[in-house]
């Protein structure tokens, strides 16, 4: 028998919706709830459960009450152990996580699971170093660290693989994380802070996110340049965050916002930073298309810091109005890898694998890969 510990931060990624960025600190998760979020994390936990479910090992799984992991495990029909219980008075925080953490190293887990992001990361990394093996379910807004799977079903299909032996010894990966605060202030400015020993598979395993500090500047006003010239009058355009789009927003001579999603008619801002429900209302009213990037050294062109871009957006737009933008660089540096789509929605995922133009420069396109 395998045992496998499980821990969900219940709160993270509730901010990307609505263009919170984040859900760091009590302030921040009051706001994203006054908005309208609701917790994401337990159902990405699920879809990575399922896979476990139904792989065929004996597997024991040890959980913590409620939505730090018991509601996963029932939602996925496993049977679970609760190790862990969080004040029930409380709102559950960065303790909770450290705590049970410690408690599944001590009943020697052969893997410990945790659905999160790169703050929840850093908690279990504080809390049991490289002790035992552990993988991250991507469950937050920023995700910039090389212990998550790329997506809740592979998270599902390596722990499967691992508890089994049939994967790579877990390696030494980074746990980065960067300040929320000035996160939404444009700056991003990531730190290592630690290591997590994470099982093995290049395939099923993110890449530590690439600073595309090396990026040639000629290749970017090319590409920014092929953008503006495709821009149709009277027609809307929600431009997405990244540093690629923010050279589209200067070819532009608009001040756009790094890293929420803005939008633009007639070479004008008509809006900035933009929530999910900001830009349904969008679409409802106009003629509209999205320009998106790629994450330089991971390959996600969804559901990775722009969570605004939600399944319901991307299902009113359709694929074919989307247009994906990166510098050559930048697709240098993927070696050959698929771009990826993470949306928390399975079903749109797989509709959205093939083949996609991404826009590379002047007159310049190539047909990328994408997959799920």
């Amino acid at each position: 028998m395998k045992h496998l510990g499980l821990i969900v931060n219940p709160v993270a990624g509730m901010g990307g919706r609505v263009g919170l960025k984040g859900t760091d600190g009590a302030g921040i998760l009051k706001a994203a709830r006054e908005l309208g979020a609701e917790p994401t994390a337990p159902a990405r936990a699920s879809q990575a459960l399922d896979k476990i479910c139904r792989c065929g090992l004996d597997i024991r799984i040890l959980t913590c009450d409620g939505a730090m992991g018991e509601e996963s495990a029932a939602r996925a029909g496993l049977t679970f152990d609760i190790v862990y219980r969080p004040d029930a008075s409380k709102t559950t925080g960065p303790e909770d996580t450290r705590r049970a953490a410690e408690l599944f190293a001590h009943c020697g887990c052969d893997l410990l699971l945790f659905a999160g992001g790169d703050g929840t990361a850093r908690d279990i990394s504080a809390a049991v170093g490289t002790d035992i093996p552990v993988l991250g379910i991507p469950a937050g807004v920023k995700i910039h660290s090389a212990v998550f799977a790329n997506t809740p079903a592979r998270a599902g299909e390596l722990a499967c693989l691992f508890l089994a032996g049939r994967c790579g010894e877990p390696r030494e990966m980074e746990v980065m994380d960067i300040d929320e605060k000035e996160f939404r202030e444009g700056r991003v400015r990531s730190r290592l802070y630690g290591y997590l020993r994470t099982p093995f598979e290049k395939r099923l395993l993110q890449s530590g996110k690439s600073s595309g500090g090396k990026t040639d500047r000629v290749e970017l006003d090319g590409m920014a340049e092929q953008v503006v010239r495709m821009m149709a009058p009277d027609t809307l355009y929600l431009v997405g965050p990244g540093s690629t789009t923010a050279v589209v927003m200067e070819k532009l001579g608009l001040k756009g916002t790094l890293l929420g999603v803005d939008a633009v008619k007639n070479h004008t801002l008509t809006g900035a930073d933009l929530s999910e429900s900001d830009i349904l209302k969008l679409i409802a009213a106009e003629q509209v298309e999205l320009v998106v990037t790629v994450i330089g050294g991971q390959g996600h062109i969804f559901g990775r810091g722009n969570q605004q871009i939600s399944p319901s957006v991307i299902r009113a737009l359709g694929s074919e109005r989307t247009h994906v933008i990166a510098s050559p660089s930048k697709m240098r540096e993927l070696f050959g890898k698929p771009l990826l789509v993470d949306t928390g929605d399975p079903q749109l995922d797989v509709e959205l694998c093939g083949y996609k133009r991404v826009i590379t420069g002047l007159n310049q396109e190539l047909m990328a890969r994408i997959e799920c």
